[in-house]
């Protein structure tokens, strides 16, 4: 086993790797400049076709789900007058978007909205165990210097976004209706408002200096305000366990399995959520008990023992949701009077828990920016000036990203050795503890979000993966391997990187946007 001292040659190696990568790979980290005109509708082409709406509001919010409703709530408290129109305001039922990560928490907090967990039973979550081989390690956050408040939480989504969006209908500024919007409306290149039905089907605009579409993974609007470039690795299968124990009490828990990551984490005091991933974009047949025989003949029997009762009992109940996991860089095309948040505009795979956090602090950064102006009817002004938003943005939002999408495919099987030595080191290396389990946690959970320690640390794993193989004879085949891992590791992270972005990434003070100040009114 390659011992502690050994970090400072890996940390070196691994400089070298990224440097000569940034220096020859690191393209395609600009804004795009294209146009797509889907879900635009002049506003020329409606005059009398539907009744007008004249809300007398700042900003338009399309989507009231966790990044609309924090949005709303933020931007109203900051004296700005908010329309929000939801598709559906009964509380949504979903399979993910139920654990909050310990930064989103920060973050959430710092908006004035942690008081949304209470009162849903809302568990705790301190870390993370992992399963391989019947072998388990514990990786709790980092959180002795946070106040004792300050841990993950986990919770029925649905809950959480009631809470969210009471709260924000409690602002006399904020109007939340039901709706479902069904174009932007243009004029002269600028985004003036939406085109929606009301609750009673009738269609209605809706003006506003600015409109901002948090509609969500199924966005029908963000094609005409980004380049959405959407990958579907796998699905997951949902379950929930009742009234049993998991083996770490206040824990996630990710299962090595064959063939991919198997989830489990409290959602209350009583039930347990499981998530079991399968790769690809086909499931087996719930109707005709496909997916019940899939479970209990190739999932449970990987699972934890202590759980296995309560996932058969799980199984024969017969409440099994899918979901597709999706992933989507964010590469915007920058629009007068227009913007994009949430899983309308980024995706990552949910592996990791980090889309939450990533939303709620891209409304940090857009609060902030925000808040200086007075006046937000001078749009191409304004636009520019946003543009800095996809750049302050970049560093926190990528790295999230890019831990989520390089750990899923380092933790599904593969029968490549090099990539079985690379998910093997892995679990080794996050076992060591200290520096080795500490800084990829701290990522993980949004405490420290710096694209160069996540860097450093998944090179440092496919070295200590190499080290294993070659320590204490490396033979010829052992040295192949070794390369092979190297070579996988790159393959895995560089395209996510360059998908990502970068220079926006590592850089962005290198970009001019970085440097945008208020315009002047």
């Amino acid at each position: 086993m390659v011992d502690q001292c050994a970090l400072g040659w890996i940390l070196a190696s691994v400089l070298g790797v990224v440097a000569l990568y940034l220096f020859f790979g690191g393209k395609n980290c600009g804004v795009s400049n294209g146009r797509k005109r889907e879900s635009l509708k002049n506003i020329a082409t409606i005059n009398g076709e539907c009744k007008s709406s004249n809300s007398d509001a700042d900003i338009i919010i399309v989507g009231a789900g966790v990044a609309g409703s924090a949005l709303a709530y933020t931007l109203a408290k900051d004296g700005r007058r908010v329309h929000v129109i939801e598709r559906d305001l009964t509380e949504p039922d979903r399979i993910v978007g139920e654990l909050l990560q310990p930064g989103g928490y920060l973050k959430l907090t710092e908006l004035g909205l942690q008081d949304c967990v209470d009162d849903i039973d809302a568990q705790r979550v301190y870390g993370y165990a992992l399963f391989k081989d019947g072998k388990d390690t514990r990786l709790s956050y980092p959180l002795e210097k946070f106040h004792s408040d300050v841990s993950g939480r986990s919770f029925h989504n649905g809950r959480f976004i009631q809470r969210m969006r009471e709260k924000a209908a409690t602002l006399s500024n904020v109007r939340l209706e039901q709706g479902t919007v069904t174009s932007l409306l243009e004029e002269n290149g600028i985004i003036k408002g939406v085109q929606y039905k009301n609750k009673s089907g009738q269609e209605t605009t809706a003006y506003a200096p600015l409109t901002i579409v948090c509609d969500g993974c199924f966005s029908n609007l963000r094609r005409s305000l980004c380049n959405p470039k959407v990958d579907v690795p796998s699905c997951f299968v949902g379950l929930v366990l009742e009234n049993c124990d998991l083996p770490h009490a206040n824990h996630g828990h990710v299962i090595l399995a064959d063939p991919s990551p198997i989830l489990f984490y409290p959602i209350s005091s009583t039930e347990i959520r499981c998530l079991v991933d399968v790769p690809g974009q086909k499931v087996p047949s719930i109707s005709n008990g496909e997916m019940a025989n899939y479970l209990k003949n190739v999932v449970a029997p990987q699972i934890p023992p202590q759980l296995y009762d309560s996932f058969i009992a799980a199984v024969d109940k017969g409440n099994i949701r899918t979901m597709p996991n999706r992933s989507m860089p964010a590469d915007p095309l920058p629009t007068p009077g227009a913007l994009l948040m949430g899983d309308a505009f980024n995706m990552r795979h949910p592996l990791t828990g980090g889309g939450m956090t990533v939303a709620l602090s891209d409304i940090v950064v857009l609060r902030d920016l925000l808040k200086p102006l007075r006046d937000l009817n001078d749009a191409p002004t304004l636009c520019k000036y946003l543009e800095a938003f996809y750049t302050l943005r970049k560093p926190v939002a990528s790295t999230i990203n890019t831990l989520a999408g390089a750990l899923y495919k380092v933790f599904c099987a593969s029968p490549d050795q090099a990539r079985k030595e690379m998910r093997q080191a892995c679990f080794d290396y996050l076992s060591l503890g200290g520096i080795f389990s500490n800084g990829p946690v701290c990522l993980l959970s949004g405490l420290n979000p710096r694209p160069l320690s996540l860097v450093l640390h998944f090179f440092a794993v496919a070295i200590y993966g190499v080290g294993r193989l070659l320590i204490p004879f490396p033979s010829p085949k052992r040295v192949w391997i070794g390369a092979r891992l190297i070579s996988s590791a790159s393959a895995i992270i560089f395209p996510i990187l360059k998908a990502e972005g970068v220079r926006q990434m590592f850089f962005p003070k290198t970009v001019a946007a970085y440097y945008r100040v208020p315009p002047v009114v």
